[in-house]
């Protein structure tokens, strides 16, 4: 019987492969319906047999509590975003200037949920959202519903794949049209959809909902002998998964602007929403001399559509305060859908541009997306007024405090000059929720400005008390009950992080993310950090005297103290949760530039030995540098490294250095 199990497996795999991703079926429906039933039958009989590459976990089932967070090895960047042919052609001058003259893999932007899939030995063991490219979240349970995403790969390979997670257009179509029957609120957009589904703590919700996906890049190709981006996506379908025909192998970036305008044209056509086309250098060598930045590849970039157009209300003009006492006028709209989300706010910016757009309350007015993403008014239709609207006036006082503006010389802005505004705290509430500090999803600079201004979090202790407002909280414009549930979730899940994430989020003076790492490393409890005395703090190195007194002022603060005492009761974790800093006198306080391809590690690999030594990266070279690193086929940065005179060692060397 288990030999039939193993049987059944691989009859239903090698269907769903054929008919979700080739579009060629193999078997009838009813063959499929009926060996399902078999496969089903033997595995409740025998559920200590159940495979981890079962097609019956496409079925859903699985309830989980809630998402667990996940490291990923090779950060997921995301991509520079450009508007224009200029723009297209700039990023491709740019290149050339490197004395690089590639050819470009031209694909379709997928309008969906970005995933990362992790296998061993070929089969699947998880699958996890982007999140902020360092950190995402588990989905496994609810990726193995998609048909598309196989269980087992063709080859029993350790790898770690790519790709986009979508809803197709009749697929959204036909889930409205059950929901329209049952009362239910719609689906706005495929995307909205697809990253709902991927979200449900019940993977039958997710199976029912037929999600797709497309694979389209593999972080590590030369670990597999692979030195083009075209050959890696050929090795990715050879495993078994799905990727998308439209892409295009192109000789110039005056082809990649064809390829722009072909696809833009036949747009509507497709099943599934793009918003935009992504153009990448092809060979993998050319990838790793041009680099990256902070956040980007600088070998890619993402053409982003034209935004379309709507006509809405503009019914009122408010202010509010920024974290720098900046005064923002912003649009109340008629809430209406553009590019499939609900638009009821949009920022004006500044008096001047109002007044440019001589825009008056009562006005109909048109609005897009910037990017496809940014909502902005475009322009009055000035042609539909009836006499009945109200010009704009701009406010005197803050809104906040009631202080007189003030208008910076030679600037558009206008400022609150008060400098205990109730509202400059909303600066230090933003810093503490930030990615790179206690990384709440779903509060964003204009979402704390606007709880701050409604009274719900006027000092970090709020934020973990916000889940006493949930009612209140629902009900405002743009919040959703689940919109609310999922931030409330990630403000519990901050309760979590690793002391050097507080420690930063604290907004100690000179504390930067580096300086925090460095002081949770040592100190590993926030209260030994705490009773640290400038003598000791000043020992440390990269703790200059400056950061030592910050540091030491800070903890005897008695309003700090206070927060800290009640962080502390609320639950939040004061331990260090990650790798230990060993200062290294061959690293501590340089600074190292990786160049060439790396044999024995990956460059984020060794980005973080560099780092858990005491060291820093960075990607240009300069009279900064301390140490370049060198790989094979090194490239431009290994000749300016030798005409500055700057130390260098091969990766071998590197290695000696870091095993010693």
């Amino acid at each position: 019987m288990k030999d039939r199990m193993y049987e059944l497996i691989d009859i239903l795999n090698d269907a769903d492969y054929n008919y979700y991703t080739l579009d060629n079926p193999t078997i009838t429906d009813q063959e499929y319906d009926k060996y399902m039933r078999e496969l089903i039958e033997i595995e409740e009989e025998h559920p200590e047999w159940i495979e981890v590459d079962s097609p019956t976990h496409k079925v859903g089932g699985k309830i989980i509590d809630s998402f667990q967070k996940v490291n990923h090895k090779i950060p997921m960047m995301s991509l520079s975003d450009v508007f224009s042919e200029s723009e297209v052609l700039a990023f491709g001058k740019r290149i050339e200037k490197e004395n690089i003259h590639p050819k470009y893999v031209c694909e379709l932007k997928i309008d969906g949920l970005s995933v990362s899939l992790l296998y061993e030995k070929g089969k699947l063991v998880r699958a996890a959202t982007r999140g902020d490219g360092v950190t995402g979240e588990d989905i496994t349970h609810n990726a193995k519903t998609i048909k598309t995403i196989p269980l087992k790969l063709k080859e029993p390979v350790d790898i770690e794949v790519r790709g986009e997670i979508f809803m197709n257009k009749a697929t959204l179509e036909e889930l409205n049209e059950v929901r329209r029957q049952n009362n239910e609120p719609l689906l706005q957009n495929c995307r909205n959809a697809a990253a709902g589904s991927i979200r449900q703590l019940d993977s039958k919700v997710a199976a029912k909902r037929k999600l797709d996906v497309f694979m389209y890049h593999l972080p590590n190709p030369l670990d597999y002998g692979l030195h083009t981006h075209q050959e890696a996506l050929d090795y990715i379908k050879k495993l078994g998964f799905k990727t998308n025909p439209n892409n295009r192998l192109v000789n110039s970036i005056e082809e990649a602007l064809e390829f722009i305008e072909e696809k833009a044209s036949t747009r509507d056509s497709l099943p599934y929403d793009i918003d935009g086309i992504v153009i990448k250098v092809n060979d993998i060598s050319q990838q790793q001399q041009l680099g990256f930045t902070a956040k980007y590849p600088r070998w890619a970039t993402a053409y982003k559509f034209p935004a379309v157009e709507v006509l809405t209300r503009l019914n009122d003009i408010i202010f509010t305060v920024g974290r720098t006492g900046q005064i923002t006028p912003n649009a109340v709209l008629d809430p209406v859908i553009v590019a499939g989300s609900t638009i009821s706010r949009a920022t004006l910016h500044n008096e001047d541009y109002v007044k440019e757009k001589d825009l008056k309350i009562g006005d109909i007015v048109s609005i897009r997306k910037a990017g496809d993403v940014i909502p902005e008014v475009v322009e009055a239709k000035k042609e539909r007024r009836t006499g009945k609207e109200k010009d704009f006036e701009m406010i005197s006082t803050c809104p906040m405090c009631n202080t007189l503006l003030v208008k910076r010389e030679g600037q558009v802005d206008y400022f609150c000059p008060n400098e205990n505004c109730p509202a400059r705290n909303v600066e230090q509430l933003i810093h503490f929720v930030s990615r790179n500090a206690m990384n709440i999803d779903g509060i964003g600079d204009r979402i704390m400005e606007d709880f701050y201004n409604f009274g719900f979090i006027r000092s970090v202790i709020d934020i973990y008390y916000l889940k006493e407002h949930k009612k209140e909280l629902i009900r405002l414009e743009g919040y959703g009950e689940k919109s609310v549930s999922n931030l409330l979730d990630a403000i519990e899940e901050s309760k979590k992080n690793s002391l050097e994430r507080l420690i930063f989020a604290l907004g100690i003076k000179h504390v930067g993310e580096k300086t925090a790492k460095i002081l949770a490393a040592k100190f590993k409890e926030l209260e030994a950090l705490a009773e640290a005395s400038t003598e000791e703090l000043v020992l440390i190195p990269d703790i200059g005297e400056v950061i030592a007194e910050a540091v030491y002022n800070y903890f005897h603060d008695e309003g700090n103290l206070k927060v800290i005492k009640e962080l502390k009761e609320l639950g939040i974790n004061f331990t260090y949760l990650g790798q230990e800093v060993k200062i290294d006198e061959d690293f501590s306080s340089k600074t190292f530039v990786l160049t060439g391809a790396l044999e024995f590690y990956t460059r984020d690999e060794a980005s973080l030995l560099i780092e858990n030594l005491g060291g820093k990266t960075s990607d240009s070279v300069s009279k900064k540098t301390s140490v370049v690193i060198v790989g094979k086929n090194p490239g431009s940065k290994y000749e300016k490294a030798k005409a500055l005179g700057i130390e260098i060692w091969t990766e071998e060397e590197f290695k000696n250095k870091v095993d010693k």
